[in-house]
């Protein structure tokens, strides 16, 4: 499939909730293409983060499978899962998910694959990147909402994935922050990235290319948002 960095065929996923199964996924096909911004919308409790952890590789599917390229991810264990996690997605927690003791510049460094020179340039080249050159010895406590989001980015990108999946990005920041955020989001898809946001946020979906709704479980495109 042309273009396609990311697929989901006929995933998913269930509880049991006192003696009862409840389907939080059902038959979810969903491909993330190159250079676009994919968003998932939908209420709260509809399957969004569930589906973004799936195909971020942080959960299994219950049915279906996830497949990373043209490779099929089922059936890895967890050492070739982290791997594939570490060289092909960038993860975007909603709650910055940075460690509080450590500088912005070392969050950004800890996932790096590779010498310790070259991950450490990289580090201070996405920073600057992401505007935050100036702040690199500050601790997470020091910075912004919006600052450790653009840190948690940065991190995300340290081993340059083809991937980028982000929960709820804006969830905790003003106006202006978004802006800043939502223009990094499309320099990413503009050089060939696939991105994926899960949302609530109407600005978020508006500046997406394509949007997917969930609603019980079940995943269908809303269209182009463009």
């Amino acid at each position: 499939m042309v273009n396609a960095l990311l697929r989901a065929e006929a995933v998913g996923k269930s509880y049991s909730l006192k003696g009862e199964r409840i389907d939080v996924l059902r038959d979810v096909d969903l491909t993330v293409r190159a250079g676009e911004i994919t968003a998932l919308v939908g209420r709260s409790g509809s399957g969004k983060t569930t589906l973004l952890h799936i195909l971020g590789l942080l959960a299994a599917p219950d049915r279906g499978r996830v497949l990373v390229g043209e490779a099929d991810m089922s059936g890895l264990g967890d050492g070739a899962l982290a791997d594939v996690r570490r060289r092909r997605i960038g993860f975007v927690f909603q709650a910055y998910s940075l460690l509080p003791q450590h500088s912005a510049l070392r969050n950004v460094l800890l996932p790096h694959a590779g010498p310790r020179a070259r991950g450490e340039e990289r580090a201070r080249g996405l920073l600057d990147r992401v505007g935050l050159a100036g702040r690199a010895r500050h601790a997470p406590g020091e910075l912004s909402g919006g600052e450790q989001q653009r840190v948690a980015l940065a991190r995300a990108l340290i081993n340059d994935p083809p991937v980028v999946l982000a929960d709820e990005p804006t969830g905790n920041l003003d106006e202006a922050a978004e802006r800043v955020l939502l223009g990094l989001f499309r320099e990413l898809a503009d050089e060939g990235r696939a991105v994926v946001l899960v949302t609530h946020d109407p600005a978020v979906s508006d500046a997406a290319d394509v949007v997917h709704r969930l609603d019980s479980g079940v995943l269908a495109p809303e269209g182009s948002a463009a």
